[in-house]
């Protein structure tokens, strides 16, 4: 069985569907939080980096330990998802920058899809404008080489591809309800300043996480295929 290895940041913020998606593809799941567990020496068969309440741009030593990990993962050409503050650890591994927001965006927000069915298998075959559920404050800028993917009226990188088998994702596919539950228990100022509520975010939440998991499962049939 293939090994699979989800990056976390903080207990809170886990692989969701992934670890769904990857066992129905014979990937054995292993979570590491990032902060206080060492990385192992090699990358493992697929990677999963998941999202945080920090920023790539702090100071503290294993974000720059986490970053090299990330890019030595995608250069190894083994599958890579990063989802929130994982996509922008992805951007900057690459070449990309990390910078504050227009505005902050938590909850439903729509994004448009930039590429066809040729230019990339997954999201090529999602409608031209979809709704996915977000919980960010900052954006990232598309690094050398890579391709965007969806964009938004405040974020023009939503998500990315980078060659063939990495794909970054400024957007949550992977949450469950007891994540957003999470989400809004842990981080209660920034539903504050978002000017919403706990109960606001779950019922808005059953009406877009089905979408979420339809691609986020497409996303690991397609890289574990």
């Amino acid at each position: 069985m293939k090994q699979a290895l989800c990056l976390q940041h903080v207990p809170f913020e886990g692989p969701g569907v992934f670890r769904q998606a990857l066992a129905a593809r014979q990937y054995r799941i292993e979570t590491l939080l990032v902060p206080q567990e060492d990385l192992p020496a090699t990358p493992p068969d697929f990677l999963l980096v998941m999202g945080g309440p920090m920023s790539v741009n702090d100071s503290d030593p294993w974000i720059e330990k986490e970053r090299q990990f990330i890019r030595h993962a995608i250069e190894a050409g083994i599958p890579v998802v990063g989802v929130c503050l994982g996509s922008q650890f992805m951007a900057t591994a690459l070449g990309g920058h990390v910078r504050p927001g227009p505005r902050l965006e938590i909850g439903p927000v729509p994004v448009t899809r930039t590429v066809d069915e040729n230019a990339d298998a997954v999201f090529g075959t999602f409608p031209r404008e979809f709704t996915v559920f977000q919980w960010h404050g900052e954006g990232l800028t598309l690094p050398p080489g890579a391709c965007v993917l969806a964009s938004s009226e405040f974020y023009p990188v939503q998500a990315f591809r980078y060659g063939d088998r990495a794909y970054g994702l400024l957007f949550h596919v992977e949450l469950e309800l007891d994540g957003v539950e999470a989400l809004c228990r842990e981080c209660v100022t920034d539903v504050q300043r978002a000017h919403t509520t706990t109960e606001a975010l779950l019922a808005s939440a059953k009406t877009v996480l089905p979408e979420c998991h339809r691609l986020a499962d497409s996303l690991i049939a397609h890289l574990a295929s």
